[in-house]
């Protein structure tokens, strides 16, 4: 596997850590409709939370959340479309992002956006 691909599942580790400490139940992990995969869906306060984690190593190109552009959110609605269908969800929903940001001595900071965005429709 390829070492982004390496940062990507750390990233995502270290995100599903601190959304269950922080008491969001995780419903699924990497979840894919046609072309969109969703890292994690929780839920929380009955709301479902479809969360986008982005990791990088360095800012040199920008924050990591700056990487979740307008396609990728218009991709994670049609799966959250579909999710909230095949759920049955008649509740609130809402798009996170989760940003980890590693250092060179491989320490990392996490950054948790609540209501990230609200794809349009």
């Amino acid at each position: 596997m390829a070492s982004h691909n390496d940062l990507g599942v750390k990233g995502e580790t270290i995100a599903k850590e601190h959304l269950e400490k922080n008491g969001y139940e995780i419903l699924d992990e990497n979840w894919v409709h046609g072309k969109a995969e969703i890292d994690l869906i929780t839920y929380l306060n009955r709301q479902i939370i479809f969360v986008e984690v982005k990791t990088r190593s360095s800012t040199a190109f920008g924050l990591p959340e700056d990487f979740v552009s307008d396609a990728k959110q218009k991709q994670m609605e049609l799966a959250a479309n579909e999710y909230i269908e095949l759920m049955n969800h008649q509740g609130e929903i809402r798009f996170d992002i989760i940003s980890v940001l590693f250092d060179k001595q491989n320490n990392h900071t996490i950054k948790h956006i609540e209501d990230a965005f609200w794809p349009e429709n």
